[in-house]
């Protein structure tokens, strides 16, 4: 569990938030759209991880190498959980009390660190807004960084992002701007530009900078959910550059980098993009639908093989049953 070193605040602590279900209503709409017969043939064709959780809602998932097992924010579980690849039930290894009743959202493992960070927000009013850092495999708490707090403008944390000198880059999905983080906590500057927003209007920025992943070459990759508009920062410079994808990006959520010229982009469809000029162009090559229903919104590559989280899990009991999708990419024509 957690640790129980201070944690880094530029404000005061978070306001605890009751009244968890706000966006419950509206993902049961979602899925009351669609027809029975199409979820259900969806389920039985895809082949998937199955685990049991407690929580119905999930955000993020990736692969540990080193232990060998997913770990997965559990949302409004306001945690993250370990995920055995044979399935069972989900373990909760860190629930920080430091945290309250903030949501878990984006994962990013930092293997050279032996660190796993996680990102807070506060899905409800867009008040608060934080990245955590715990030691792999004992848990302890290393530093807790708050982004935002009441007197800010409003925000919505979301995915992390490491880069080779350990600095974490966590994407504000309702202010289009990214904070970056150094290796210890320390809140180091704040990139926002209006090259994030590249449609005006509430429609075009509902979801707005979201999946992001560092590549080698010395950059980070996000994605506009919204638009679908695909960016490029150089992490030493922060210049930002959009990146001319030939097809739609839109409705992307979490990034993965499968190789340097391969990207996963999970969403409603999720799609493999590539590029072969070091992500100044790129190009959808790939399409994968599985089980959309659950609405995918992170993927994670395991032995060569990628695998989706999906926000929605099922279950009439208890215990909800969330599944991670091998993705099989469908190529699409040039």
């Amino acid at each position: 569990m957690a640790g129980c070193c201070p944690c880094r605040r530029r404000k005061s602590d978070p306001t605890s938030i009751s009244g968890r279900g706000g966006s419950f209503p509206l993902i049961l709409f979602i899925l009351s759209a669609i027809p029975t017969s199409l979820i259900l043939s969806l389920e039985q064709s895809t082949k998937s991880i199955s685990y049991l959780s407690d929580h119905w809602f999930h955000e993020c998932a990736k692969w540990d190498p080193m232990s060998e097992k997913f770990l997965a924010s559990t949302f409004f579980g306001g945690g993250l959980a370990e995920v055995s690849p044979d399935g069972g039930e989900e373990k909760v290894v860190v629930k920080d009390p430091a945290v309250g009743d903030y949501m878990s959202v984006g994962v990013n493992i930092d293997l050279v660190r032996n660190r796993v960070l996680v990102v807070y927000t506060d899905l409800v009013w867009s008040r608060y807004g934080g990245i955590g850092a715990y030691r792999l495999g004992t848990w302890d708490r290393i530093f807790l960084t708050q982004l935002a707090g009441p007197g800010d403008e409003p925000s919505l944390a979301d995915d992390v992002a490491v880069d080779e000198e350990g600095n974490a880059y966590i994407t504000d999905a309702k202010s289009n701007k990214i904070w970056k983080v150094s290796t210890d906590g320390e809140l180091l500057s704040v990139i926002k530009s209006d090259i994030f927003v590249q449609k005006k209007g509430f429609l075009n920025n509902f979801v707005g900078l979201n999946g992001i992943v560092y590549h080698s070459n010395g950059y980070v990759l996000v994605i506009h959910t919204s638009t679908g508009s695909l960016f490029r920062i150089n992490t030493k410079t922060e210049e930002i550059t959009l990146v001319q994808v030939e097809g739609s990006l839109e409705r992307g959520d979490g990034l993965e980098l499968m190789s340097d010229d391969k990207l996963v982009v999970a969403g409603t469809p999720s799609r493999l993009v590539e590029s072969s000029d070091d992500w100044i162009t790129a190009r959808v090559v790939g399409r994968y639908v599985g089980v959309i229903h659950r609405i995918p919104s992170s993927a994670t590559v395991k032995d060569g093989k990628v695998y989706l989280s999906h926000i929605v899990g099922f279950g009439f009991g208890t215990k909800k049953t969330h599944r991670l999708a091998e993705a099989i990419f469908t190529p699409l024509e040039s």
